[in-house]
């Protein structure tokens, strides 16, 4: 009989008897895992157990908690990461968005940044000694058409931030204010933004912390607002303080720290007071320094309940002297160290809107008034060294002190024009004379930028117009050979010191 695999039987028949049986024992790995021995040094314990349904029930159930509470935490986790993802993404987007608009400002507005950056008017050759002022930016904010612009102050730490106080100038107007800050980076819309329940009169951002802002308001209280902090509310607010002004607070002044590091600044109100305020912790600490003089026109019956209006107030930055500016035209020298008036000048006929320090030399001052004049004072002299009448009828609402020369300031009046003088060019007439509004609108402030070339001037609807001056506005002295000399506070003290004593 013949099988059907002759291949398979020649091999069998090849095979020895020996390696039949070996092919019979040999086992797979697994088989020989499956069968290994424990060693010797294990311990063996017989375990038993009985097993009913209830049992098996009971413990399914146990299982399927357990794994249910575990699932529940890990999606529990995973919910928290996807937060915290979230939280970051928008950090990350609000950064991002930040830049794109940035981006898309710099697009929009690429003349004007031209201009700003590297625009001179040429035209300058052809003046003599005259200038020009060369419209740049326009900041407004929609919910601030309604309000006036009654405080700028600049950020002497970021250069190109400055914070504008809202509010109203008129009794019969008075309502809600704002505090918005601006920067140059972004025209079209304010950085920061706070409500106030009353107007804000003044504002002053601290040399140093350039997060402290603080505002004086129409009711007479004093608050500091911490822009690291996003809240709407002020950090330090004085609405409740025994202390609060009973006036309309026209000018608050940040001060060196304490002697226990605590910052703190002085105000002065329409009730004649002039307090220190010092941010201890989250409350505001008040001190009366000096309360002004009543003048002798009062009647002596009246003396009792009448005090002069203190308007505003400049402290020097070298000495303890500061100046204070009053409603009746007079203007008194105090001393911190000392809390008491030390001279008084009768400098103007009418409120003195604004007096201030040159910050170069430390004896001259300058001061403005609602009686259309600018005047310049040696403290030394009882009597004003320049008198400048700017335009019959038009009252000079604020003056400036250029950072970058002693000689050259700027003053706003209410027909809208800014006047910009240099004295060590011409002392008799200013330079530029220039309308910079509509009609009908009224300037209230002025304030140089303390490194770039221009001035921001604030009006009677809310809006701040920054503007950039032409090089004859600008002029740095020059030596012997006909070279540019380098700003120095001697250099700047020399020019003043010689235009005075062609005087005294």
């Amino acid at each position: 009989m013949t099988t059907q695999f002759p291949r398979l039987e020649q091999l069998k028949a090849n095979m020895s008897a020996n390696d039949e049986r070996n092919v019979g024992t040999v086992k797979s790995e697994e088989d020989k895992a499956t069968q290994t021995s424990p060693p010797k040094s294990t311990k063996v314990a017989n375990f038993s157990a009985t097993a009913s349904q209830w049992e098996i029930y009971d413990s399914y159930q146990e299982e399927i908690k357990r794994r249910d509470k575990s699932s529940h935490q890990s999606i529990k986790e995973e919910e928290f990461e996807d937060s915290q993802i979230k939280t970051n993404d928008i950090a990350h987007l609000a950064g991002l968005a930040r830049y794109v608009e940035g981006k898309v400002f710099h697009r929009a507005y690429a003349d004007i940044l031209y201009d700003f950056k590297h625009f001179e008017d040429a035209s300058d050759e052809f003046r003599g000694e005259k200038g020009t002022l060369l419209p740049l930016w326009k900041f407004e904010y929609d919910k601030a058409k309604s309000l006036s612009v009654t405080a700028l102050c600049w950020d002497q730490k970021h250069k190109d931030l400055f914070a504008v106080g809202l509010g109203s100038h008129e009794f019969t107007q008075q309502r809600g204010g704002m505090l918005v800050l601006y920067t140059l980076r972004n025209p079209n819309y304010p950085e920061f933004i706070f409500n106030t329940v009353s107007g804000v009169m003044c504002v002053d951002i601290h040399e140093r912390l350039s997060n402290l802002v603080a505002v004086g308001l129409y009711d007479g209280c004093v608050a500091v607002y911490n822009l690291r902090k996003k809240s709407d509310e002020p950090f330090w607010n004085s609405r409740a303080n025994p202390g609060r002004h009973k006036g309309a607070v026209t000018q608050v002044k940040w001060q060196k720290d304490d002697l226990d590091s605590n910052h703190n600044f002085i105000s002065v109100s329409a009730d004649g007071r002039v307090v220190s305020w010092t941010l201890v912790k989250h409350e505001l600490v008040f001190t009366d320094m000096i309360k002004l003089p009543v003048p002798d026109t009062i009647p002596d019956k009246l003396k009792d309940v009448f005090s002069t209006v203190g308007t505003n107030l400049d402290f020097h930055k070298q000495k303890d002297n500061f100046l204070l500016g009053t409603e009746y035209g007079k203007i008194h020298k105090g001393s911190k160290l000392y809390n008491r008036f030390v001279e008084t000048y009768d400098a103007h006929f009418m409120n003195v809107t604004r007096v201030r320090w040159n910050p170069f030399h430390p004896d001259v001052f300058i001061s403005c008034s609602w009686d259309w004049m600018v005047k310049i004072w040696d403290q030394t002299v009882k009597s004003p060294m320049f008198t400048f009448e700017l335009e019959i009828g038009a009252a000079v609402t604020d003056v400036a002190w250029a950072p970058y020369s002693s000689t050259v300031f700027a003053a706003v009046t209410t027909e809208g024009k800014v006047h910009v003088f240099d004295l060590n060019i011409n002392k008799y007439e200013a330079l530029c004379q220039q309308k910079v509004v509509s009609k009908k609108t009224k300037l209230f402030n002025i304030e140089f930028n303390p490194v770039h070339p221009i001035i921001i001037v604030g009006d009677d609807r809310g809006h701040v117009t920054s503007l950039k001056l032409s090089p004859n506005l600008r002029k740095m002295p020059k030596d012997k050979k006909g070279q540019e000399l380098p700003m120095s506070l001697e250099v700047e003290k020399a020019k003043m010191e010689q235009l005075l004593s062609l005087l005294r």
